[in-house]
C-alpha cells in the first residue's frame, strides 16, 4: 500500500531533457482515487494535456500522458516517476520520460510540489 497521497497536489517543473515540452510555466494538478492517479496540466507550451498514472506500494508512478502543443501537435508519452519527500514535506518527482509519438526521444525531468 502507498504511503502518499497525491490528491489535490500541484507541481511545476523544475528541470526538463532540452527535447521536452514541459516547462516552468506548466501546472499539474493531481487527483488520486486507490492506486489510480490522473492530473490536468498546461502552460508553457502545452495549451492543454492529461495523464493517468497508477500508483505502486513505493509510490512510485507508471504514467502514459498526452497533450496538445501551442503548434497544434498532438503529443503521447510515458513515464516513470519516483518520489522524494523534501524536509518541507512536499514531493518532488523525478522522472524518466519517452515520447510514444513524433521522434520516440527519451528524456529525464524534475517536478516540485507547489502551494495550490
Amino acid at each position: 500500500m502507498s504511503t502518499i497521497n497525491y490528491d489535490k497536489r500541484v507541481f511545476r517543473s523544475v528541470q526538463n531533457s532540452e527535447w521536452g515540452e514541459v516547462s516552468g510555466e506548466t501546472r499539474f494538478y493531481y487527483h488520486q482515487k486507490g492506486n489510480v492517479v490522473w492530473a490536468e496540466y498546461a502552460g508553457g507550451e502545452i495549451i492543454f494535456g492529461t495523464l493517468i498514472a497508477k500508483v505502486f506500494p513505493d509510490d512510485s508512478l507508471e504514467m502514459r500522458y498526452q497533450h496538445l502543443n501551442v503548434r497544434g501537435e498532438f503529443m503521447t508519452g510515458k513515464c516513470e516517476s519516483k518520489p522524494e519527500i523534501l524536509a518541507n514535506g512536499k514531493i518532488r518527482l523525478h522522472e524518466k520520460w519517452q515520447w510514444t509519438c513524433s521522434d520516440f526521444s527519451k528524456g529525464e525531468s524534475v517536478v516540485e510540489e507547489i502551494k495550490a
